[in-house]
């Protein structure tokens, strides 16, 4: 039997993983290919990256834009937060469709199906499958192919404690099942780091809890006799949160925007924001970009036809993508990677001194990819420059299904010798 599982620790680092903070996956490195070039979306978020991971396609063309987003309802813009259980039902009413293009939940869904075990928020969870096509389980509400609901939901709490019970029945049931592609996307570190600085003791605690889970999974997939691929990473980095702004307020302090006003939406993705603009206020785009880019907080502004750089593209309102100024200053544990962050939307904390991310800085843009299997050499590290559209075409490719209009290509396509380097 040919199979797929995927592994994903959310918001780990490439820098945190070593033998004295992740044992499993240190040794599972030895045994894999490891690539070291590999990069999140922008935002660098886990919403936006599950759409990415699940369709092999960009924002530009998948159509989700980022963790918070604006659609067009009742004529005006309005925010979103793609994190409810109900964002895409509500954006298949606003726009027609949840994504635009095919999950691998759609294009497997008669050739051995998709099952996903996930952790994180339920809008994430629902971005591998939104339509029904296989099944998830998340702690919100699981379904079934139809959108059916499961008999046995997932009954587990947000955090170390729930991604261990998960995995757990993770290996009961997707381990020991017969689904083409199973995915188990653990919580941690992500969760933690949002709340503790990086490196602290709780964080490196949770990190080695985390660890112990994957490899615990690791080790059940192993004692499989079948042609196997095995992909584990995660979805994108953290940096330490140094201050926190409010791009809203400062627009209409500038007198560039109205208070309240529509005409001018920010939408605050972490390290990372998403401004949109109404036909209505079209001729400020240029003015808001310079306004921004002068700030002392903001780093990379991109507007227009410049979204095409990092994915995007300025539909459904989308004019400006902001990534938060950031550095390579360490946090108090020596921990290196500082960013600004953009004010959450809905009154939701942001931690000075903890994680975060959503924008380029480095470290955020750092997470893990190792890939075991057919074709995949051990303890190879290849500098070629990856992203998470890649892994759709690489799982695939393994289980022998087209995949036609995908902007991420086959990663064993890319392991020439001269690339690679053994540890």
């Amino acid at each position: 039997m040919t199979r797929a599982f995927v592994v994903i620790l959310d918001g780990l680092r490439r820098d945190l993983v070593s033998p004295e903070t992740t044992p499993n996956l240190t040794r599972f490195a030895a045994g894999a290919t490891t690539f070291t070039a590999h990069r999140s979306v922008f935002p660098s978020a886990t919403r936006v990256v599950s759409a990415a991971f699940s369709t092999g396609c960009y924002p530009a063309r998948n159509g989700l834009q980022g963790n918070t987003v604006a659609l067009v309802k009742d004529g005006a813009l309005t925010l979103h937060d793609v994190g409810r259980p109900d964002f895409f039902a509500a954006k298949r009413a606003l726009t027609g469709s949840a994504l635009h293009r095919p999950t691998m939940a759609e294009r497997l869904k008669d050739r051995g199906g998709v099952v996903v075990f996930n952790n994180v928020s339920p809008g994430a969870a629902y971005a591998h499958d939104p339509d029904g096509y296989g099944t998830v389980y998340h702690r919100a509400g699981s379904h079934a192919p139809g959108l059916a609901p499961v008999a046995k939901p997932l009954d587990v709490t947000l955090g170390i404690e729930g991604d261990r019970a998960m995995a757990e029945r993770f290996v009961a049931e997707a381990v020991h099942g017969a689904a083409a592609l199973s995915v188990l996307w653990l919580s941690e570190p992500d969760t933690t780091q949002h709340a503790t600085p990086l490196g602290s003791p709780e964080h490196l605690a949770v990190l080695a809890e985390a660890d112990a889970i994957a490899g615990h999974v690791l080790a059940a997939i192993d004692r499989l006799d079948e042609d196997t691929l095995l992909v584990v990473g995660s979805d994108h980095g953290h940096q330490t949160v140094g201050e926190v702004v409010d791009i809203d307020a400062y627009l209409v302090a500038d007198g560039l925007k109205r208070e309240g006003g529509t005409d001018v939406v920010v939408a605050p993705n972490g390290t990372g924001a998403l401004v949109y603009v109404a036909p209505e206020a079209a001729d400020r785009v240029s003015a808001i970009a310079d306004a921004i880019a002068a700030a002392p907080w903001s780093g990379t502004v991109l507007a227009g036809d410049q979204l095409a750089e990092i994915g995007q593209a300025p539909t459904g309102g989308l004019a400006i993508a902001v990534s938060m100024a950031a550095s390579d200053a360490p946090n108090t544990y020596g921990v290196p990677g500082t960013s600004a962050a953009a004010r959450p939307a809905g009154g939701k904390p942001d931690r000075l001194g903890c994680g975060q991310h959503g924008g380029l800085g480095r470290y955020e843009q750092s997470p893990v990819l190792m890939i075991r299997g057919r074709g995949h050499r051990p303890g190879i590290r290849s500098g070629e420059p990856t992203s998470i559209v890649d892994l759709a075409p690489t799982i695939l490719t393994h289980l022998g299904v087209p995949h036609e209009g995908l902007d991420g290509r086959d990663l064993l396509a890319t392991l020439e010798p001269h690339g690679d380097q053994r540890p």
